[in-house]
């Protein structure tokens, strides 16, 4: 990982002395470590440990501390919290049924974590933590494992019947069975990639344009430009971690009830 790091902060300045810009959109995504300029390893305390140590201590604050006092007219943070409490509350029961409610903590937590790195990384001179594949990779091989583990053993051997498409024609059947085999597998990578892509492509956008406000020509339509987008990645922040967490509901509800 350190050598892929220090070949992406050459690849950067060496851009940089060829094009003769003075940013590079993508160098806020390198991982660096916190305490001097030495090699990354795994063990080593990096801006990426940092933030998701920010993002985790936002989460307990709003969760915790927001609501230690359950007021009957809620503050703002108590109202923030309970609102996100009920919103996936809603989403795990409406997609998975009952039976799902009692992953519900997870699948919370899950939310939680990424919608608060997407705000976070919002922040100026900040990192996005969720830019990063070595990080949503983990988050959804730990959605892939944990429901094919479940599933099989929730339902055995009948798991498998996910599939099997029994309503197409018996000619059909095993080029279907394949087909979703397949699909089933790329699931992490569809899932991980979605998240990181976006997130990743957002803020890289939101660079160049914060690049050009530095000319004066541009500068007031720069702006104007700078300050669509940022209202774009607000949504797109919440919209990211709303899809990562229903298609984990939807994969879940496959687990739980492999013959519907």
């Amino acid at each position: 990982m350190a050598t892929e790091v220090e070949h992406g902060a050459e690849m950067a300045d060496h851009a940089v002395e060829n094009t003769g810009l003075v940013f590079h959109p993508m160098d806020q995504f390198i991982v660096k470590p916190l305490f001097g300029d030495g090699h990354v390893g795994m063990f080593t305390i990096t801006n990426v440990t940092l933030w998701m140590a920010i993002a985790i201590a936002a989460i307990a604050a709003l969760m915790v501390w927001g609501t230690s006092r359950r007021a009957i007219v809620p503050s703002r943070t108590q109202s923030v919290a309970e609102l996100a409490y009920g919103f996936i509350h809603k989403m795990v029961e409406d997609v998975t049924g009952k039976d799902g409610l009692k992953y519900f903590p997870y699948i919370m937590t899950l939310f939680m974590f990424i919608v608060m790195s997407n705000f976070l990384g919002l922040i100026p001179m900040s990192f996005t933590t969720t830019s990063h594949f070595a990080v949503t990779v983990v988050l959804a091989l730990a959605v892939f494992l944990g429901v094919t583990i479940l599933g099989f053993v929730k339902n055995g051997a009948s798991f498998l019947s996910l599939f099997w498409v029994s309503s197409a024609p018996l000619a059909l059947r095993p080029i279907l069975a394949l087909i979703e085999v397949i699909s089933y597998f790329v699931r992490p990578v569809s899932h991980s990639i979605r998240l990181a892509g976006n997130v990743m492509a957002g803020h890289a956008v939101l660079k160049v344009f914060a690049g050009f406000a530095a000319v004066a020509a541009v500068s007031p339509l720069t702006i104007v430009a700078i300050t669509a987008i940022y209202g774009l990645e607000v949504l797109v922040a919440f919209i990211q971690a709303y899809v990562f967490t229903i298609l984990t509901c939807v994969y879940l509800k496959d687990a739980l009830h492999p013959h519907h």
